[in-house]
């Protein structure tokens, strides 16, 4: 049986590992793990194993930090496997230590030297080669659906078949102006799902960062796990305005308020001792930009880092289409709810893969016609413009106004309809949701309103 994954972060590579363990011919479709988010990722893994923790407190933290519409059965589901993942991942040598970011009620964030993704996905690439998996180098330009059933993919026009198919191809932060991620993750994948009929979820719900630095080195990302370490964000008149340690959706905002005041924020890290040994990745790009994080504040700004919205799926990872699977950071179940919890994410990835392999195992779909299904060829075009439009119109803080003005002007760029249609899904449900909640903050409805507690879809209009 043969089934194949679209994209070489973490969740694919560990969908195509656990795939290939139980016998099936897997073949991974992209470009290599440097050209992934999960290899950018810095700080670690939540999980909830040290003394005193529990998989419930676990569980309370998430929902208190996804503002309650979180699906419980999606978290308890996530979370309850954490000790597997935990052991999956040791069965390859890695070892880690352990640090506080905000939100977490106790230490349960595992790192790597604060340089997580790039060591984890070294080791599980390497063993993706010793299984024998495939690897196609190119972009996944189309899903094959005919009907309610994936017969396979297009990569850069040419159409392989497969048994089943699973999206792991990463959200679509990069169809925002500012972000430290892969500025390919334009999430082509969930808008050509939504263009075939299936349904996305939670599309509005975009975390961003609190502490991207844009400097001469590009845009980059200062680790949440400096601030767990004692830095301040501070003003450029050295004053406090925050608690660095609360979620990202308030630390965000607070800093998006001093610069709409005109003051510059910076983070202030000088009180760190050995600030090279333990943020090396950090202090490297900091260097070359002519920055002593020892002797001088960082200057920083919110960018683009999550998207919580993707393909709806259940909780064994299946979409509405026979054969078509999704995970990571492309789909949504309703873990996160409204507002991720830091470094619940690579969790997410590895509990997906893991669980997606049990689900086709079990299912073990069958592809036995030959058809080719239509191709549409992807033409990106003003793929900039709507970038500026999403900053822009759909940022940290929103507006009525400003939704409406981002719809309408987005009728009249020229791109491809499914990064259209993604992006309009954005817009339609930021505007339906009349609240504010979690990484959604309305400036007209400023408050969580009871009524809209309950997740968005997304199928070419909103429900909520």
């Amino acid at each position: 049986m043969k089934v194949g994954v679209i994209g070489t972060g973490l969740a694919g590579l560990t969908t195509a590992i656990a795939l290939s363990r139980r016998g099936f011919e897997v073949t991974l479709i992209g470009h290599g793990v440097r050209k992934s988010n999960s290899y950018l990722a810095q700080a670690g893994i939540a999980f909830p194993l040290s003394d005193g923790d529990s998989l419930r407190a676990h569980v309370t933290d998430t929902i208190r930090a996804g503002k309650y519409i979180n699906d419980e059965e999606a978290v308890w589901g996530v979370i309850s496997k954490a000790s597997e993942a935990y052991d999956f991942l040791s069965s390859f040598g890695l070892r880690f230590e352990m640090e506080t970011e905000g939100g977490h009620s106790f230490p349960r964030v595992y790192t790597i030297k604060n340089e997580t993704g790039k060591h984890i996905m070294k080791v599980l690439w390497l063993r993706t080669k010793e299984l024998g998996v495939g690897l196609v180098r190119g972009t996944a330009k189309g899903l094959g659906i005919l009907g309610r059933r994936a017969y396979g993919v297009f990569v850069d026009g040419e159409f392989l078949r497969f048994d089943a198919v699973v999206i792991a191809s990463g959200g679509f932060t990069g169809l925002f102006q500012y972000t430290a991620g892969v500025g390919t993750n334009l999430g082509l994948m969930i808008g050509d799902a939504i263009l075939h009929g299936l349904p996305a979820r939670d599309l509005e719900f975009v975390q961003f960062h609190p502490t991207g630095y844009v400097g001469e080195s590009g845009v980059k990302l200062i680790s949440e796990a400096v601030r767990g370490a004692g830095a301040k964000l501070i003003t450029e008149d050295g004053e406090r305005f925050v608690n660095e340690l609360s979620t990202r959706d308030i630390v965000a905002r607070a800093i998006y308020g001093q610069m709409q005041k005109g003051k510059r924020v910076y983070l202030d890290a000088r009180s760190i001792e050995d600030f090279k040994k333990k943020f090396p990745q950090i202090y490297a790009f900091l260097q070359k930009d002519g920055i002593d994080p020892s002797k001088d504040p960082i200057p920083v700004s919110p960018i683009a880092h999550y998207t919580i919205g993707g393909i709806a799926v259940d909780l064994w990872y299946r979409t509405g289409v026979k054969g078509l699977y999704a995970v990571g950071e492309a789909m949504s179940n309703g873990f996160h709810g409204a507002n991720r919890l830091a470094s619940n994410s690579l969790l997410e990835c590895i509990v997906s893969g893991l669980e997606v392999a049990r689900t086709i195992a079990r299912e073990r779909p069958k592809n036995r016609s030959r058809k080719e299904p239509p191709y549409r060829p992807f033409e990106p075009g003003e793929v900039e413009t709507i970038r500026e439009l999403l900053w822009e119109h759909a940022g940290i803080v929103r507006t009525a106004e400003g939704l409406r003005e981002g719809l309408r002007k987005l009728r009249e760029i020229e791109t491809d309809e499914r990064l259209k249609l993604l992006a309009r899904g954005v817009l339609e449900c930021a505007l339906a949701r009349e609240e504010s909640r979690g990484a959604h903050y309305r400036e007209d409805f400023p408050v969580m309103r009871k009524a809209f507690e309950r997740p968005s879809f997304f199928d070419g209009r909103c429900r909520l």
